[in-house]
């Protein structure tokens, strides 16, 4: 996909990996609307990019909220060639003191947020395809999981579990929408210096990814050739922690 006068719908675009990916889009020359619950921080990422990011103030946990929010960004945009499911969040504490409230939290946002996004994005995606009726590319929908999909963490059992759960998920539409032209990827991170990387002691690891190299490789994944379906991309690290 050429990512010039595509349009995007980014969530979790207000901080961290979701904002090092807005930009990265842009730059591309896609016009971004960036998905989150912080007006502010959408602003200030407004006043970067100009016309090439409208914000979306709105819950990725609230199913009506999300659908509404990505229906104007396809109207608006008049079409929606990217979904990038970012928007996520970790509570660490024991399993036997891990809240309900701080378990359905993550349920909540990190695999339900994910279902409400894709279902509302997936009729925009496959309209195209049908309007174009040449096999071209319809759409690319992009998860952003984490290393805590593929392994088990302690004091992270809830995290852990929404992560495993976003790539059975991924796997699942991959296969379920590739007939339709559109394709899907489920991006796996290491150790990121973000704020979750901060209370995750991340930050104690010096070889920590930068959310623009996570940005860049979504970047690279959605512009790799169409007849290529990169289903999933693990992204560690170089160094390891002493």
């Amino acid at each position: 996909m050429n990512l010039d006068s595509t349009v995007a719908v980014v969530t979790g675009a207000s901080r961290g990996i979701g904002r090092a990916t807005s930009l990265a889009l842009a730059a591309g020359g896609c016009h971004v609307f960036g998905l989150a619950r912080s007006e502010g921080d959408l602003e200030s990422l407004s006043e970067i990019l100009g016309d090439r990011f409208t914000p979306l103030v709105a819950d990725v946990t609230d199913p009506q909220a999300t659908k509404d929010a990505i229906d104007r960004a396809a109207e608006e945009g008049g079409r929606l060639d990217i979904l990038v499911n970012n928007a996520g969040l970790g509570r660490f504490d024991p399993v036997d003191e891990q809240s309900l409230d701080d378990w359905n939290l993550q349920i909540d946002t990190n695999l339900s947020g994910v279902f409400y996004c894709t279902r509302a994005a997936v009729p925009h995606m496959k309209a195209q395809a049908k309007e174009r009726g040449d096999g071209t590319e319809a759409g690319h929908i992009v998860h952003v999981a984490s290393i805590a999909g593929l392994i088990g963490n302690p004091n992270l059992s809830a995290y852990n579990a929404t992560k495993h759960g976003l790539r059975g998920f991924s796997d699942a539409t991959m296969k379920e929408l590739r007939p339709f032209g559109i394709r899907t990827t489920c991006v796996y991170p290491g150790s990121v210096d973000t704020s979750f990387g901060d209370k995750a002691g991340m930050s104690e690891n010096p070889h920590a990814m930068s959310p623009e190299s996570i940005a860049d490789t979504i970047c690279h994944v959605i512009t790799s050739p169409y007849k290529t379906l990169i289903s999933e991309v693990v992204m560690r690290p170089m160094g390891a922690r002493k």
